[in-house]
């Protein structure tokens, strides 16, 4: 849907501020502003991101989830991720849990594209997908994967630097050499006006599973939970920026220097609640072999993070691809035992309530 007829987001509802990062200007060394991006990352561990160029990107991969949701259920269905903790493929509304009761099961529906399948096209590297992204797959959904790696791979050499850390350390810890669950991901969830948060929450409080979130939508439904806040703040979208995190993985790898906080995603407030909740996202994630784990044998920076937080493990024991299998598989409503799964599937910020 055009962004002219879209509702704007209601002046009268509460919002988180996020800090706006001009992506070119960091691109540049412009020290200013990486260090308006570090305040971010290492505070909330979310900000808006100006100036990308990816904008004709995004508007061809939304055509391309459009065309794919509009698919028949039985054709979709032949594309379902499964009950395995694989994350890349269609996933229906209603395969997940969205709290620790089991009760309330998700809204969205959605579809995955590994980025190894992406770099690899026309051979099958980790599975086949819908005919409606076989037929966009050159020209719509490799320039987006394109866009988003060079934008995520920057902040990754500049996080680097902030760290303290060997040249490329970052980047050896996702090299696009090695397969990982990194992928891009089209997002609908149904207009859904009138009915309780509690009933219609598209997605469960989380923390990303990966390193970087690079997320791209025209109306509200974003919340997060500041460090501190007893209750979910949303995040007005402002046009032509996407909103970028931080997620679990180098929260660790950092020593929790950088910050991945727990958000969910529930219906647009207001007049939006009338339309359907497009999103789209590329999630950087590491290497399937990369170990999580706080890097402090190269760099003290690091290794004084860790040291002031005694009460917390920086040490996991997984790989990247264990851990991102645990969490895909213990949200899934077919897998649940009890709380304990819901637990099982969240992230390293995960609290169990919020108002």
């Amino acid at each position: 849907m055009p962004e002219a007829t879209l509702p704007p987001f209601p002046d009268d509802v509460p919002t988180h501020p996020l800090l706006i990062v001009d992506y070119e200007r960091i691109k540049a060394g412009d020290q200013q502003e990486i260090d308006i991006m570090w305040k971010a990352a290492t505070t909330l561990g979310f900000w808006y991101l100006g100036n990308h160029g990816a904008d004709t990107q995004v508007t061809s991969m939304f055509e391309m989830g459009a065309e794919t949701m509009a698919l028949s259920m039985t054709e979709k269905l032949q594309f379902e991720q499964g009950d395995d903790g694989q994350s890349f493929g269609y996933k229906k509304a209603g395969a997940n849990a969205t709290d620790e009761t089991g009760k309330t099961l998700d809204t969205a529906e959605f579809i995955n594209v590994a980025k190894d399948d992406v770099l690899a096209y026309p051979s099958v590297a980790r599975r086949t997908y819908p005919r409606t992204v076989n037929a966009r797959m050159e020209s719509t959904i490799t320039p987006f994967v394109q866009k988003s790696l060079e934008v995520n791979y920057t902040i990754l050499r500049i996080f680097n630097d902030k760290l303290g850390l060997p040249e490329g350390t970052l980047a050896r810890l996702h090299s696009l050499d090695e397969f990982s669950g990194s992928e891009a991901r089209c997002i609908r969830n149904p207009p859904l006006p009138g009915k309780s948060l509690s009933e219609t929450v598209a997605l469960g409080a989380h923390t990303d599973f990966g390193s970087l979130s690079f997320l791209h939508n025209k109306l509200g439904g974003l919340q997060v939970l500041p460090p501190g806040y007893e209750e979910w703040q949303y995040v007005k979208p402002i046009p032509r920026h996407a909103i970028c995190n931080v997620g679990d993985a180098l929260s660790l790898f950092s020593g929790g220097i950088l910050q991945s906080n727990i958000h969910r995603v529930v219906p647009p407030p207001g007049a939006q609640s009338h339309f359907e909740r497009w999103s789209l996202v590329f999630f950087t994630r590491p290497g399937d072999s990369v170990i999580l784990r706080a890097l402090v044998e190269d760099s003290s920076a690091i290794a004084d993070a860790v040291a002031q937080k005694s009460d917390k493990s920086f040490e996991t024991d997984s790989t990247a691809a264990a851990w991102f299998a645990r969490r895909v598989k213990n949200q899934r409503i077919k897998n649940r035992t009890g709380p304990e799964t819901w637990m099982a599937s969240r992230g390293t910020e995960h609290k169990l309530a919020a108002a």
